[in-house]
């Protein structure tokens, strides 16, 4: 692995080679299964099931491959049944496109629609072979059940280090974020603006429903345990991130407003007031303290100094609209006190 670090390898070999290695067997073993059985001699409907379903999210692999299977069913029972009293025409089609239109969303599942009823339908109806309705839906019940029991046995994602991951990227993006918005406080020059301006603050939020979906009940085979003491840490610091992170929203929204000064027409920007540029250590030091408990140390020390600088701040800055301005760095301290438990009161 000359010019390639572990950790680079290692992703790689997650990202690529693990899902890659899957689908070639998980598409070639239901293949071979189906020749040997003599559905026919060229079972394509066999491996379209892991093309299909295997996706980035495996977990949901099980579910999905079900969807398939009832598409399947409803496609094949559907064309024999047209088949079976029309003759191949104009006519007929247009029923078999109309029917199969309509059990798409009669089998749609969170709103999207089951598109396995007409393809299979119309696969159905474009070869009246005797016999072919009957080995397509075992072709295809071959590849669903392979998908469903042998996919996520083969080389199975860690929810857990995924999340660890991704609460690791939200840390040094919220680090990044902070510091800015503490610039912009002090009156200095703010950066670009984000592209997605509220996908960071959702972030904890989507990284804390995905790990609890993927340790749920949804695949055959129990997810990984978490590494020694991951347990104890992870979900309490994902809480911790997914809790702070409307309330720094607030504090970024009103530190912007309030930096841009009144606007008067035909006038340059005042600038941010006493108020705001008293809040830019305020920030600095809870954005310190956030971090710290982000990676899952103690931010008791941090989180005093910056009560310290709160309280100093509304001594010096009462009015109402200050009071708006704290309200942000507030919330913040009082989740990391929580989060501290009884020791931080």
């Amino acid at each position: 692995m000359s010019g390639m670090s572990a950790s680079t390898w290692n992703r790689v070999r997650g990202e690529r080679l693990a899902p890659a290695a899957r689908l070639v067997v998980c598409a070639a073993l239901p293949w071979y299964v189906c020749v040997w059985l003599g559905t026919s001699t060229a079972p394509v409907a066999a491996a379209l099931p892991a093309v299909l379903v295997l996706r980035e999210d495996l977990f949901s692999a099980p579910r999905m491959a079900l969807q398939r299977l009832l598409g399947v069913i409803a496609g094949v029972l559907l064309s024999a049944v047209v088949l079976h009293w029309l003759p191949t025409g104009s006519a007929s089609f247009l029923v078999v496109l109309v029917c199969g239109c309509a059990g798409m969303y009669l089998l749609r599942h969170e709103g999207s629609p089951n598109q396995q009823v007409l393809i299979t339908a119309l696969m159905i109806y474009a070869t009246p072979t005797p016999g072919y309705p009957l080995a397509r839906l075992e072709e295809s019940a071959i590849g669903i059940a392979v998908v469903m029991f042998l996919g996520p046995l083969l080389w199975p994602p860690d929810p857990y280090r995924e999340a660890a991951g991704g609460l690791e990227a939200y840390r040094s993006g919220l680090r990044a974020r902070l510091e800015l918005i503490a610039a912009t406080a002090a009156g200095g020059r703010a950066g670009p603006a984000p592209a997605d301006p509220f996908a960071l603050w959702h972030r904890p939020h989507e990284l804390s429903v995905t790990l609890e979906r993927r340790t749920g009940r949804t695949v055959p085979l129990p997810p990984r345990r978490p590494a020694a003491g991951a347990a104890d840490t992870l979900r309490p610091r994902l809480r911790l991130a997914a809790r702070t992170a409307p309330a720094l929203l607030v504090l970024s929204r009103e530190v912007e407003t309030r930096s841009a000064g009144p606007e008067r027409e035909g006038a340059a920007p005042a600038g941010p007031d006493e108020a705001v540029r008293a809040m830019a250590p305020l920030i600095e030091t809870t954005a310190r303290a956030l971090d710290t408990a982000l990676r899952g140390e103690d931010c008791a020390a941090g989180l005093r100094r910056a009560r310290e600088l709160t309280e100093a701040h509304r001594a010096a800055h009462p009015g109402r609209r200050d009071t708006v301005l704290r309200a942000g760095v507030d919330l913040t301290h009082e989740a990391l006190a929580d989060h501290l438990g009884p020791s931080a009161g």
